[in-house]
């Protein structure tokens, strides 16, 4: 299948498919595609993983995962399809969103920027998913509406999908989230930081409200970091994630709804997520 720049225009953008449509193991559809995105200002790139011999007329979920240029490195497709084929887990569209130059600035809280000023684009990056991603998705793949709708991300990204499914409860069932950059605070540690008032996403949780269906998968590397700012001999990584997860189960999810991974040998990059990445695509799709 050859598809070259075919320029599919609605009412708000303009949305291009840059390269060959590759068929991957015989069984999984990638396919490199451009937004002009007028909310964050610049091109965006998105691979779309399709798996094909899908049932007519059968619904089918959605997974935007951030940092979607990190995919090809954990051979991604090869991933997806297997565990497809193997029958371990539901057939799923995957929606790889690249990052922007600008990544600190569009991957943070809508609600509230960091110290630093980081993340003041991350309300017109979620406006960018809301009106322009989704609905060229739903428009070129000819899907009205998915089965559910779910985001992972990476680091900075997790932080981004987390926020953007918690603010957005009726658009989500799952998030997944490795290495989180959960330390986004809104003090330096040199102005009295504390743990318990100036985590941005805890915070963020706290004063939040509870929706059940919601469920999280959260990873961790040991290896993550070495950072450790309280000096209780847990590296800051695993301190923010574990505390998020307690502000989950104070707002009402249990074990149920919470997935935890630590890798003990784990670090924070493409590698250990592609090694976790499975866990999760059968924690959340796996056939029953």
């Amino acid at each position: 299948m050859k598809i070259l720049f075919v320029p599919v225009k609605t009412s708000f953008l303009t949305f291009e498919t840059m390269a060959d449509a590759k068929l991957t193991a015989g069984n999984i559809l990638t396919e490199q595609n451009l937004i002009l995105s007028k909310h964050l200002e610049r091109e965006v790139i998105f691979d779309a993983y399709l798996p094909l011999h899908i049932a007519e007329n059968a619904t089918i979920g959605l997974l935007l995962i951030n940092d979607g240029q990190d995919l090809p490195k954990m051979h991604f497709d090869h991933l997806l399809d297997g565990l497809i084929q193997s029958s371990q887990m539901e057939p799923l569209i995957c929606i790889g969103i690249h990052c922007g130059e600008d990544r600190k600035m569009e991957y943070g809280t809508v609600s509230e920027k960091d110290y630093k000023g980081r993340g003041a684009k991350a309300p017109a990056y979620s406006r960018f998913i809301f009106e322009e991603l989704l609905p060229i998705i739903r428009r070129k793949y000819k899907i009205e509406a998915f089965r559910e709708k779910s985001f992972a991300g990476f680091s900075l990204g997790a932080l981004s999908a987390l926020d953007i499914v918690w603010n957005n409860p009726f658009e989500f069932s799952k998030a997944g989230l490795f290495s989180g950059s959960f330390w986004w605070r809104d003090k330096s540690y040199k102005d009295g930081y504390d743990d318990a008032v100036n985590r941005i996403m805890h915070k963020i949780i706290r004063n939040g409200k509870y929706a059940p269906w919601l469920k999280f998968f959260f990873e961790c590397g040991a290896l993550d970091e070495t950072k450790d700012r309280n000096n209780n001999g847990i590296i800051d990584s695993i301190d923010d994630t574990l505390d998020l997860i307690d502000e989950l189960k104070n707002k009402g999810y249990t074990d149920e709804s919470i997935h935890y991974l630590e890798l003990e040998d784990g670090h924070h990059d493409v590698y250990t997520w592609g090694r976790a990445f499975p866990e999760f695509l059968k924690w959340g799709w796996g056939k029953k």
